[in-house]
């Protein structure tokens, strides 16, 4: 049996693949704050669904890792518990399995890539929306290789207005994600209606898109997460297209939705042996 993940900001998805090309038992529950904290809910799921031995777990998280992909380097602000321990090491011996690992958006692009919306397509950049901002690049069905991971969500911000009292305003990212949406609004990112609002967000996402384009060069965007729910996407390409001058490849709204990463684990998993 084989154990899948994907620790989000706020949400721990867990499923089971005894063949390694589908999954079952979905278990979606809050993100634990600790390292242990995760271990525990992996062991009460595996009881609970009488699983005694695992061959591989495999899983993403919302962080950036190290070259080895086994220690969180960067980000990961809701989940601070989990930065900077060895990770494959301690779920290693507390489930008794090999552990693969990645950064979350990398996995949901790939799952997107061979079964979702980029399926298909040799390049493929997607960008999620969600508690955070995230992105990575899919080349013929692999996550790019890179040094630390994508982090689309620090470029910097020019222009428009800063509504956050402190220094990070700068990076991009922070002028979207649901974590800095819900701390200036004081409200869930699901509930802003206000079209000036969805507006400025359209806005600073395609700033992040143009910056995608011209730096990967891809055949398709595929946008992934929650707080595309609230942003327009035909105001995305308007605001997009006065920003870029030649032909936009085709933009794209996400669809395996919150099961995502756990399609790119599968295909993660099956690449790494």
């Amino acid at each position: 049996m084989i154990l899948l993940f994907d620790l989000g900001g706020t949400k721990l998805r867990m499923a089971l693949s005894r063949d390694g090309k589908r999954f079952f038992a979905v278990r979606i529950i809050a993100s634990p704050k600790t390292v242990n904290g995760g271990l525990k809910a992996f062991q009460s799921y595996l009881e609970d669904n009488k699983i005694k031995k695992l061959k591989a777990v495999v899983g993403s998280i919302a962080s950036s890792f190290d070259r080895r992909k086994s220690v969180i380097v960067g980000g990961g602000a809701n989940i601070k518990g989990w930065l900077g321990k060895p990770l494959k090491q301690i779920l290693g011996r507390g489930l008794k399995a090999p552990v693969f690992l990645e950064n979350d958006a990398a996995l949901a692009g790939l799952g997107e890539a061979m079964r979702g919306a980029g399926k298909g397509k040799e390049i493929v950049a997607y960008v999620t929306v969600s508690t955070g901002f995230g992105g990575a690049r899919i080349t013929r069905g692999r996550i790019d290789d890179s040094a630390y991971g994508f982090e689309p969500s620090y470029q910097i911000a020019m222009g428009g207005k800063k509504y956050c009292s402190r220094c990070r305003d700068m990076y991009l990212g922070h002028h979207i994600d649901g974590a800095s949406l819900r701390r200036h609004y004081h409200k869930d990112p699901k509930d802003i209606k206000n079209p000036k609002i969805q507006n400025d967000l359209a806005y600073w996402l395609a700033i992040a898109l143009h910056n995608a384009i011209v730096f990967w060069s891809p055949d398709v965007i595929v946008l992934g997460g929650s707080v595309m729910n609230i942003i327009p996407l035909e105001r995305v390409r308007t605001h997009l297209k006065k920003f870029y001058r030649h032909s936009l490849p085709p933009i794209r709204r996400a669809k395996l939705g919150d099961l995502g990463g756990l399609w790119g684990a599968l295909a993660y998993l099956k690449q790494s042996k």
